[in-house]
């Protein structure tokens, strides 16, 4: 799975998350908590097992940081705990089960336990099978958005919480902070990288 690819199909995604300054406070709150010692808030130990499995394989380190360097599973726990209701979070429980019990039929074990090949072998199967977002225009969906289900809603919840980061947003993505200059009509071939906004 190439992850720059990925960043570039949905790099409009990052482009929601500033207009909503206490969802990043959430995330700046998750860079203080040590990977080993960090207590979920809502997931239990095996849902935390499966995110952090899962946003690892979806966004793993290359050259640049991963899902896990930059604690998206953190902030993904943080986020349903803070922000669900109660329906949200049951949901979300109910799809990480199901999810878990279609590895183990197909693999014979839960998705944190299986090997990398089996992984992505999983995560190709999702790729197919799940629904897709409808294209936007100006922040609005066109036409009526069906389900997605859970892995498609997860990949772009973990793409927006690591394009979002800090460690991602000043050191990986071009950053210029507010207000920075106005520079029009620039060739998209000398912008290079997606913009991240700070």
């Amino acid at each position: 799975m190439d992850r720059r690819s990925a960043l570039k199909k949905t790099g409009l995604l990052a482009g929601a998350a500033v207009a909503m300054p206490s969802i990043l406070s959430i995330l700046q709150g998750c860079k203080s908590e040590p990977r080993l010692t960090w207590q979920p808030e809502f997931f239990t130990e095996v849902e935390a097992q499966t995110i952090a499995s899962l946003v690892d394989v979806i966004l793993p380190r290359t050259d640049t940081p991963g899902a896990l360097d930059v604690k998206v599973d953190v902030f993904i726990d943080k986020i349903i705990a803070k922000t669900y209701d109660a329906e949200g979070q049951g949901n979300m429980r109910k799809d990480i089960a199901t999810f878990n019990a279609d590895c183990k039929e197909n693999y014979g074990a839960i998705f944190s336990d299986l090997d990398e090949k089996e992984k992505i072998a999983v995560l190709k199967e999702a790729e197919k099978t799940s629904g897709t977002f409808n294209p936007g225009i100006w922040g609005k969906t066109i036409g009526v958005q069906e389900p997605i289900g859970f892995y498609r809603s997860l990949k772009a919840t973990a793409i927006w919480a690591y394009t979002t980061s800090e460690e991602i947003g000043e050191k990986v993505l071009n950053y210029l902070p507010v207000p920075g200059n106005f520079e029009g009509c620039v060739p998209v071939s000398e912008v290079g990288n997606k913009w991240s906004l700070g």
